[in-house]
């Protein structure tokens, strides 16, 4: 059974830990996947969609690198 469940930025958000404007940033910069539906002119995801892309997204490689300078 998959999960069919809609999520918006706010969603998407509290999922990765971040602000809702950050996810928006992202879809801006075209780092998050199209939208899987639009209502009302707003963008949803379904949550395999949104745990999909979670799983393939590089990870902050240069955050311990940076701390150090």
């Amino acid at each position: 059974m998959t999960d069919r469940r809609l999520w918006s930025y706010k969603d998407i958000a509290a999922h990765i830990h971040v602000q809702p404007d950050t996810v928006r940033s992202y879809r801006k910069h075209g780092l998050l996947p199209p939208p899987d539906h639009v209502e009302g002119g707003k963008p949803y995801w379904y949550a395999e969609t949104v745990r999909a892309w979670v799983a393939s997204r590089p990870r902050n490689r240069n955050r311990n690198r940076n701390r150090n300078r």
